[in-house]
């Protein structure tokens, strides 16, 4: 069993897009077409330590002072693209999911309540300049959202080592090839008896897809998850082709293969999950 520590290694799994700089407003498109030049390739790791950083003074700093003015950076047949890594937004985002996660005593060890309630003022007062703001980074730690691999296709894996770090496991998709999937997705789920939560997540994911530019990158990267799985037991991870298996089973009528996948999926990530209360 691979060591786990959730204080050394944040298992967290990250939903990205990646947007052309076409799709920025002039003064922004600017400062990543200056970025993309100087040759900045910062990693997952490098956001990471700086995030990390923050949590070391007394008391710790939730939500960065400042907005990050880095990004991710891919090329998409040949046109660049870049995600923004918008730090400060989505350190507020997860302020709020926190409360919610976590016992009161323990969040007020971790995170006192006068340093989450300044942070929330800030927020609110942020948020009344900026109504229309998303990050283009979504984060779920401990497991890959099920509704995630809905966006992929099993032949868009990418399973190898990255140098000298932990191997990496991810998947990458067209804007417009993640949203085809979202719909029919969709429209089985509905056509069955089968709707629920993984609707209710679905409609959430295709609405912040939306927002983005329609030649935009998709990207499921399992991040610090990998350093919780074996090897095998990542090669062994195919989870968007079970979930495309259950969603074709289900358009076909065919509710025993489609709890099949589904029960593949299940017994996986509650393995998974499970590592986060081992000792």
């Amino acid at each position: 069993m691979p060591a786990v520590s959730s204080v050394l290694v944040p298992y967290a799994a990250y939903l990205r897009v990646y947007e052309p700089l076409a799709a920025f407003r002039p003064p922004e498109r600017e400062h990543w077409a200056r970025y993309v030049r100087r040759g900045r390739t910062p990693t997952a790791q490098d956001e990471l330590r700086r995030s990390l950083a923050d949590l070391l003074p007394t008391p710790p700093v939730p939500v960065p002072v400042h907005e990050s003015a880095d990004a991710f950076v891919a090329e998409v047949d040949g046109v660049v693209c870049v995600c923004p890594w918008r730090t400060r937004l989505r350190g507020w985002l997860a302020l709020e999911e926190l409360s919610g996660q976590l016992p009161a005593p323990l969040l007020d060890a971790v995170l006192p309540p006068v340093v989450r309630g300044q942070a929330a003022a800030d927020w609110e007062r942020w948020r009344e300049r900026h109504p229309d703001a998303r990050p283009w980074i979504r984060t779920a730690v401990w497991q890959v959202p099920v509704r995630w691999f809905v966006l992929f296709a099993d032949e868009e894996r990418e399973y190898g080592p990255a140098g000298d770090s932990a191997a990496v496991l991810r998947y990458r998709t067209p804007m417009v090839e993640a949203r085809r999937r979202i719909a029919r997705a969709l429209k089985a789920l509905r056509e069955s008896a089968d709707s629920g939560l993984l609707t209710e997540g679905l409609v959430d994911v295709g609405k912040w897809l939306e927002e983005f530019h329609p030649r935009s990158l998709v990207e499921l990267d399992y991040g610090g998850l990998v350093h919780a799985l074996t090897g095998p037991q990542l090669a062994d991870d195919h989870s968007a082709a079970d979930v495309a298996a259950g969603i074709a089973a289900l358009r076909e009528g065919d509710g025993e293969s489609a709890g099949e996948a589904y029960a593949r999926l299940v017994e996986r990530w509650r393995q998974v999950r499970d590592l986060q209360f081992a000792n």
